[in-house]
């Protein structure tokens, strides 16, 4: 999935099939081990590797938490209502895991952390069920509304509307999108929420840890509800099904919106459409370049990301200060954009031109805080050290995106050497007559690099036309920009690849 803001690619996500483990995820886990010394625990919550539990992420409820979830699990507790569950006593932020937990407890959890690199999943005992306009939180009174919301007016009438809809021991959060919204809107999303709340209680009665209860959304609608704003002009949706289901749940969150939804039919592949697959292969790299030349390193180290800025051939005439802020902020915008789309978390170092005018600092810190102000993942950013380096730091929830830009070359397997290209038609036709002789009926078409279509259908008396008196069969040939120059591959029917090999 791909979010573009004008034209220009600023997120990209993934959703694996076999990804068992998303952030939001409700589980109930069994204690396998307590880490005093780390003041931790190690969950079993059925990830080969065991889930990591801080003592700071329990949160002051859990002795509240573990006796509801006991009480469930027994039979003793037989509503998923909390209005008349007695708290325990809260317990203190500087207390031990092993003064709190004990082995024989199961214990209710929810993933913070995705598995990243060696680490197992990251889990917290403070639950909550997110929503478009609001979060729920179970064992909580409090309520809060999103500092993005800046009216005055507008947050104490948020703040008292769901003071009056909340139920009893449940906090509520109300997010940037539920601005302007009506009571009605606003109840109709609670109910649901504690829909989600009841199905996890039902669970825990069945189930035998470790066991997933609840699953966050899948990708593409779990993206929605959190960005989906006015502002969005268009939702294009190459899968059928998918495109169905998106219609749906914006029919449930945002009817207005429905009309943006569009069904992508076209031959030619989504993200090349759009332009996406060029900017994936110019963003991805080592060195990004922008419009005026001047370009940005970026490295990964163990500890940290390290990012480099270069004024490319920008340096050469006029005010030499003006130009130095020129690119800075120009590098800003796009350090931005890129911490953003790679989903770069912890520290980041960037090491900008050198500016001596101290107005021009402050201007470029200002800056780097108006272009990450997007960005949905809490980060702190720093001003510019006497050294011209500005420290970001930024949460990591997810395994940083990475796309390998560098291809290995099919047809020489990184050895350096090709057939002769001359001979690539030649090497096309052979397959193509064996392909004629062995699957004469259906729908034919070849899949190749934009540039070798292009000479297959120059002219009028083109290679393909030659094809079409020779076989009485059209051969329909679709460019695809992912396709190394000699890559071709036939396919049949429905997207059906014809392996010759």
């Amino acid at each position: 999935m791909a979010l573009l803001e004008n034209d220009k690619l600023v997120e990209l996500h993934h959703q694996k099939t076999n990804n068992n483990f998303t952030v939001g995820d409700i589980l109930i886990g069994k204690i396998r081990k307590l880490m005093p010394g780390l003041n931790a625990a190690f969950i079993d919550i059925g990830h080969r590797k065991d889930a990591f539990l801080h003592y700071t992420d329990l949160g002051p409820k859990l002795r509240s938490v573990v006796k509801w979830t006991n009480g469930v699990i027994n039979g003793s507790i037989n509503t998923h209502k909390l209005d008349q569950f007695k708290y325990e006593e809260d317990i203190v932020k500087t207390g031990k895991i092993d003064q709190v937990l004990n082995k024989r407890f199961p214990i209710l959890v929810q993933i913070l952390k995705e598995p990243i690199s060696t680490k197992g999943p990251r889990l917290s005992c403070e639950l909550n069920l997110p929503g478009r306009y609001m979060v729920l939180s179970p064992f909580s009174e409090t309520v809060t509304v999103s500092k993005k919301i800046s009216s005055t007016e507008e947050r104490k009438r948020l703040h008292t509307l769901a003071e009056s809809i909340r139920p009893k021991k449940f906090g509520l959060i109300m997010r940037t999108a539920a601005e302007g919204k009506k009571v009605q809107e606003l109840h109709e999303e609670l109910m649901h929420l504690l829909g989600r709340w009841e199905e996890i209680y039902r669970q825990l009665k069945t189930v035998m840890p470790p066991a997933k209860l609840l699953s966050e959304l899948d990708k593409p609608t779990s993206v929605l509800r959190d960005l989906l704003t006015d502002s969005f002009g268009k939702i294009v949706v190459n899968e059928k099904d998918l495109y169905a289901d998106i219609k749906s749940y914006l029919q449930t969150i945002s009817p207005d919106q429905v009309g943006i939804v569009q069904h992508y039919t076209s031959s030619k592949p989504i993200f090349d459409a759009f332009g996406i697959t060029r900017q994936i292969k110019a963003s991805f790299g080592k060195t990004s370049t922008m419009a005026s030349g001047a370009y940005i390193v970026i490295e990964k180290t163990e500890a940290m990301h390290v990012i480099d800025v270069n004024s490319g051939h920008k340096m050469t005439s006029g005010d030499v200060e003006q130009t130095i802020l020129k690119v800075n902020l120009e590098a800003a915008e796009e350090i931005a954009r890129q911490i953003r789309l790679r989903d770069i978390g912890g520290l980041i170092i960037v090491d900008f031109i050198d500016m001596r005018n101290a107005d021009h600092k402050k201007q470029l810190a200002k800056a780097m805080e108006q272009f990450m102000r997007k960005d949905r993942s809490q980060h702190t950013i720093l001003p510019l050290s006497k050294f011209g380096l500005m420290q970001i730091t930024r949460e990591r929830a997810r395994p940083e995106v990475t796309v390998d830009t560098a291809e290995v070359c099919p047809s020489c397997g990184g050895t350096g050497k090709v057939n002769a290209t001359i001979l690539m038609t030649d090497e096309i036709e052979r397959d193509l007559e064996f392909v004629m002789q062995s699957r004469p009926k259906g729908d034919l078409y070849l899949r190749v690099h934009p540039f070798i279509e292009a000479y297959l259908r120059k002219g009028l008396n083109s290679v393909r036309m030659k094809w079409f008196w020779k076989y009485n069969k059209w051969i329909r040939i679709v460019p695809h920009s992912d396709y190394q120059l000699t890559e071709y591959r036939f396919f049949v029917g429905n997207d059906d690849e014809i392996r010759l090999n």
